[in-house]
C-alpha cells in the first residue's frame, strides 16, 4: 500500500474529543486512508451513499445512536454529505459521546462543509486529501524510478487506481469522468444543464495556464456570467479544479481581476479533452507542466500546513510571472518551464516593485527541489 502523507496527520487527531472531517474528490483514497487509520480499533462503518443508511440516520435519537454504535470506539460515515442533518448528527455525537471518535468523509466540500459549518464550530478537525503526488510515489518506489515516470504522469496523472493499474489508465480515467465527475456534480442542487457543464469543463481543460474571463465563457456557452461563476465554484468545491487570482497592489498597469483555472490532476484533464498522446506528440506540454507543478506545489503547501496565498501576476504590457506564493509580506516568484534550457528573465517591473524573497525557474531538471 502506498503510504499517504496525510496518514500521520489523521492519526495524530484521534480521540482528542473532536470529529475528523476528511475532504477530497471521489477515488483519491479517502476510504483507504480511513481504513488504515481505524484498523486497530473496533469501529462501525456506515456508507452515506446507501439509501438504508440515510434512512437509518434520519432523525435518529441519541439513545438509538448509542445502541447502534454498541461497543465500537469509532464511528465512520463515508460520503457523509449525503446524510440529512449530518452536522447536527455529528455535533450530538461529539457532545454526548466524546469517547467515540467520529470520522466523516466527503467528496463535496460544497455539501459537507456547508452542512457542518454552524453546528460543528469548535468540534471538528478538517483534512484534505488529493490524488497521489510525486513525494508519495518517491517514498513508495524510489526517486530515480518516479522521476523517470514523469512524462507518463503528465499524461495520466496520479489517481490511485491509475497508478496501481498500469496499462489500464485510459479505461480507469474514462470511468472516473463518466462516473463521479459528471454524475455526482449533476446531482447537486443548481446544476440543471448537463451538456452546458460538460462544455464548460472542456473549455477550462483546454485553457489551463491561460487567463479566463467569465463573461467570455458565458457568451460562448449562452448562459449568464453568474451561472458560469456558480458552476466553477462547484467544480472547485468538488476538488476538480482550483483557481489562481491575479496579484496586484492596485498599480494602474497591473491586471487586477484576472483568474486562471487548473486541474488537481493531469490525467483527469487529459481525459476531458480526450487526448492521451505521449508528450513528444503534443503541443500542450508547457500547459501540462504548469498544471502539474502548480497542483503539486499546492498539495505540498496544504499537507505541510504552509499557509500561503497563491497567485499569478501580469501587467498591461503583458509581462507575466507564472506563479507566486505570498505569506505576510514575503513574496516568492516562480516561472515554470518544461525545457531547462529555455531562457527566462524576471521582469524588472515586478522585481523592482515587489522585491521578491525568491525568484526561481522550475523545470524538468530541478522540479523535485520544489515539490518534495
Amino acid at each position: 500500500m502506498i503510504q499517504r502523507t496525510q496518514q500521520p496527520a489523521i492519526d495524530s487527531l484521534l480521540f482528542k474529543g473532536k470529529a475528523i472531517l476528511v475532504f477530497g474528490a471521489r477515488q483519491v483514497g479517502k476510504t483507504s486512508l480511513i481504513k488504515n487509520t481505524v484498523k486497530s480499533h473496533p469501529y462501525l462503518w456506515l456508507n452515506g451513499d446507501e439509501p438504508d443508511t440515510q434512512l437509518l440516520l434520519e432523525n435518529i435519537t441519541s439513545d438509538r445512536l448509542k445502541a447502534l454504535i454498541g461497543n465500537n470506539t469509532m464511528l465512520i460515515i463515508d460520503e457523509a454529505q449525503m446524510i440529512h442533518n449530518i452536522g447536527l448528527l455529528i455535533k450530538r455525537m461529539v457532545d454526548n459521546f466524546p469517547e467515540i471518535q467520529v470520522i466523516a468523509s466527503g467528496s463535496s466540500a460544497f455539501e459537507l462543509a456547508d452542512k457542518t459549518k454552524e453546528s460543528m464550530m469548535g468540534r471538528k478537525e478538517e483534512l484534505q486529501l488529493f490524488p497521489l503526488n510525486f513525494a508519495e510515489l518517491v517514498k513508495h518506489t524510489n526517486f530515480v524510478e518516479e522521476t523517470r515516470l514523469i512524462p507518463h504522469r503528465l499524461v495520466f496523472g496520479y489517481y490511485p487506481e491509475v497508478v496501481n493499474h498500469p496499462g489500464q489508465e485510459e479505461k480507469i480515467l474514462n470511468d472516473l469522468v463518466d462516473g463521479f465527475l459528471y454524475k455526482d456534480i449533476l446531482n447537486l442542487d443548481g446544476i440543471k444543464k448537463s451538456a452546458t457543464l460538460q462544455r464548460l469543463v472542456q473549455m477550462l481543460a483546454y485553457r489551463i495556464g491561460s487567463e479566463i474571463n467569465y463573461s467570455s465563457l458565458a457568451n460562448e456557452l449562452g448562459i449568464s456570467r453568474l451561472t458560469v461563476e456558480k458552476y466553477i465554484d462547484i467544480l472547485e468545491k468538488n476538488f476538480i479544479v482550483f483557481s489562481l487570482h491575479a496579484f496586484s497592489k492596485n498599480q494602474d498597469n497591473e491586471l487586477k481581476k484576472g483568474r486562471k483555472v487548473y486541474f488537481w490532476d493531469n490525467g483527469l484533464r487529459n481525459r476531458i479533452i480526450k487526448n492521451f498522446n505521449p508528450i513528444e506528440l503534443r503541443d500542450d506540454v508547457g500547459a501540462l507542466w504548469e498544471n502539474f507543478i502548480i497542483s503539486e506545489r499546492k498539495k505540498k503547501l496544504i499537507y505541510e500546513n504552509q499557509f500561503k496565498d497563491t497567485y499569478f501576476w501580469r501587467n498591461t504590457q503583458q509581462a507575466e510571472i507564472d506563479y507566486l506564493e505570498l505569506k505576510n509580506t514575503e513574496i516568492e516568484a516562480f516561472e515554470i518551464k518544461y525545457n531547462p534550457n529555455q531562457k527566462v528573465r524576471f521582469t524588472k517591473s515586478f522585481t523592482e516593485k515587489y522585491h521578491p524573497k525568491t525568484t526561481a525557474v522550475i523545470h524538468s531538471q530541478n522540479f523535485w527541489d520544489y515539490i518534495l
